[in-house]
């Protein structure tokens, strides 16, 4: 009776967030007595998941799950959960499993706890902490149903190695019609720039930045730091820059190493979903801007006088390091 983990993976390499939650699997089997087992779809590294400590990787191949499909995907875990016999089952914060995830849930009967933000306080009873009322408090969590899933935060537990042997296993769900009964029509993503959801740094605008002809600092800011770029909802809404950047609580959520939010106030819903960075630096004009109060480094000052001298800076640090 093995932990299982679904690792996230796109174009046959495993997100970041595969390597947080293979992590974790790993810790919560240990507390457990057990093994970790991963459940692997269209990776094509699959023995790699040993590096985090996992011992066995059911990996599937199939043209008919090259695209998400919340409910075959689904599918196919909750036939590994039977395979087997997991009891608990880890998975990430993505928009992805964040969709799977009740579905998830009610095939299997199972209790799910999303947020949480380290590994169990016990087993025996299942209690987890997580993150509540937008991420501005914690909770201690008892799970009790028979089986149980977890929904890893990102970038709260850490990709932490623990090398092993991972023993690679074909596995062939078996996928009807019915799990299809939904379709992708059309897909639009950022291609060749960090995405949200991996970057380690995010540069994020705000309407400071007066119109989206001045995006190219921003841009440029984001090459210099290897960074993914962001924008704050009323941006996105006015069209200056496309919805897919919008971070915040209505928008995607972001647990980066270091978030730089540029001519941004600080409403509360973007405060909300920006707030498990680990270090939030804020450049404003206005010294009384909310942001303030949530940022670890703040200045107060023009973006356009403050951004250039600081890619320059940068710029310098890394020709002088290079």
């Amino acid at each position: 009776m093995s932990v299982l983990v679904y690792t996230e993976s796109e174009n046959g390499k495993f997100k970041k967030n595969a390597h947080e939650v293979a992590s974790y699997a790993h810790e919560v089997a240990k507390q457990m007595g057990t093994t970790a087992t991963a459940i692997s779809i269209n990776a094509i590294d699959a023995e790699s998941l040993g590096d985090f400590g996992i011992s066995k990787v059911l990996n599937v191949s199939s043209d008919q799950l090259k695209t998400f499909n919340a409910k075959a995907y689904a599918n196919v875990i909750g036939q590994a959960v039977e395979k087997e016999t997991a009891k608990v089952i880890v998975i990430s914060s993505s928009a992805d499993t964040k969709f799977l995830a009740p579905i998830l849930t009610a095939q299997l009967k199972a209790g799910y706890v999303p947020n949480v933000v380290s590994a169990p306080e016990s087993t025996s009873p299942f209690k987890v902490k997580r993150t509540v009322f937008s991420n501005k408090g914690f909770a201690f969590t008892e799970i009790n149903s028979d089986i149980k899933i977890i929904g890893v935060s990102n970038n709260a537990f850490g990709s932490i190695e623990n090398k092993t042997t991972a023993a690679v296993e074909n596995f062939e769900p078996n996928l009807g019609d019915d799990s299809f009964t939904s379709k992708s029509i059309e897909i639009d993503k950022v291609v060749g720039k960090a995405t949200i959801a991996d970057a380690d740094i995010v540069v994020s605008g705000g309407r400071g930045l007066k119109g989206p002809e001045n995006w190219g600092m921003i841009e440029e800011l984001a090459e210099v730091l290897g960074a993914a770029t962001a924008c704050s909802k009323p941006v996105s809404d006015l069209g200056w820059r496309p919805h897919g950047e919008h971070v915040g609580q209505t928008g995607k959520p972001v647990a980066s190493n270091l978030y730089i939010a540029i001519g941004i106030s600080g409403a509360i819903q973007h405060l909300a979903g920006v707030s498990s960075s680990k270090v939030k630096v804020v450049i404003n004009t206005d010294p009384e801007a909310p942001f303030f109060k949530a940022a670890d480094y703040g200045i107060v000052g023009d973006a356009f006088e403050v951004v250039p001298k600081l890619i320059e800076k940068l710029k310098e640090f890394k020709a002088q390091n290079a």
